[in-house]
């Protein structure tokens, strides 16, 4: 059964950054999708971005491109979510979440295992 813990929220000002984790284990993901979902306040939970993790490809939201990163540490079995330039609308509970497979896909239907969240606020 996977296991999946987030870590590394918190608040900051606007502009600034925070890097969040995702442990993860339970099992080997050489061939798993690990992504990045957050729901804000009073919406539905949406796609951030994804990595696989064994090419390490990844794949981003056009709302956060160009300022979020992931990456991810086979060794530790922990993904990373780099957030940069960050602004009052990245205020979310952020998880991680993961599937089998090669393809990134941003429908939350498709991951079966996921982590209780992290809370990020960002202010004004």
């Amino acid at each position: 059964q996977v296991q999946l813990v987030e870590s590394g929220g918190g608040l900051v000002q606007a502009g600034g950054s925070l890097r969040l984790s995702c442990a993860a284990s339970g099992r080997t993901f050489s061939n798993y999708i690990m992504a990045w979902f957050r729901r804000a306040p009073g919406k539905e939970r949406e796609f951030v971005g994804a990595i696989s993790w064994s090419g390490g490809r990844t794949g981003y939201a056009d709302s956060v491109k160009g300022r979020f990163t992931i990456s991810r540490d086979s060794a530790k079995n922990t993904m990373y979510l780099q957030m940069n330039s960050l602004k009052p609308w990245d205020t979310a509970v952020y998880y991680c979440a993961a599937r089998s497979g090669s393809y990134i896909n941003i429908r939350q239907s498709e991951y079966d295992s996921w982590g209780q969240g992290t809370q990020v606020t960002v202010s004004s």
